[in-house]
């Protein structure tokens, strides 16, 4: 007599997926188990330091400057600590931090071609260098013209002897409030003004357009402000 088994006969393709779904539902549990770790850790703040701080205490020269972050031109520079240099730019005449630059594409450059209204700053580590008061009453007077003009009340303006480094220049002076800046001719360009003034361990050199010598009070007594502003607590 032929005995039948009760038990159904599987297929090998019955086995095979008998074994497969464990392995398939495994996978799919440790994708997600992985997912939700790196959601959890993934990092909640985003690239563009939006919660930067408004100012950065900066050490030059030994020097402290509070420096506002969004005058720093160069990116490389915006963080608190010893630098050997700083670059800033503040617009003029409110002193304020420029904002973030527009665009300028092919079809805008000409239109962006715009008067200068800001005044540029770099702070640099000076290392006992001869300073800029020193310069002043020592090494110009060798390469200055004899003569003198007063183009402003109050402002003294001498030129540069044409075979001197400086032949393409001119010096400016004024006691009240005190001015010293050297300045390039209006040529191609405009003319730009150099003025410079230490600061315990750092000079300060700030640029701006010869232009504003027309109102050089108020350049001088600008320069005079954003010095006082920056400059950190004395030690």
């Amino acid at each position: 007599m032929t005995v039948f088994s009760a038990a159904p006969l599987r297929s090998p393709r019955t086995r095979t997926w008998a074994h497969i779904v464990p392995i398939v539902l495994g996978g799919a549990a440790a994708v997600c188990a992985v997912a939700l770790v790196a959601y959890l850790l993934w990092p909640t703040w985003g690239p563009s330091g939006a919660n930067a701080p408004d100012k950065l205490p900066v050490s030059v020269g030994g020097t402290l400057f509070n420096l506002p972050t969004t005058a720093i031109r160069m990116k490389i520079q915006r963080h608190s600590g010893p630098q050997e240099r700083i670059d800033l730019d503040f617009l003029y005449p409110s002193l304020e931090p420029p904002g973030t630059p527009k665009h300028v594409t092919a079809d805008t450059v000409d239109a962006a071609m715009q008067p200068i209204d800001r005044i540029f700053l770099s702070i640099a580590a000076h290392h006992d260098a001869l300073s800029p008061e020193q310069r002043t009453a020592t090494i110009y007077p060798r390469y200055l013209d004899q003569a003198a003009t007063m183009p402003e009340d109050g402002l003294t303006m001498r030129m540069f002897r044409a075979d001197t480094p400086y032949g393409s220049e001119d010096l400016y002076s004024a006691a009240s409030p005190a001015l010293t800046a050297r300045c390039t001719r209006d040529a191609a360009t405009p003319g730009m003004c150099l003025s410079e003034r230490r600061v315990g361990g750092a000079d300060l050199t700030f640029r701006f357009p010869r232009s504003w010598l027309s109102q050089w009070r108020d350049a001088a007594e600008a320069m005079e402000r954003l010095t006082a502003q920056l400059r950190g607590p004395k030690g």
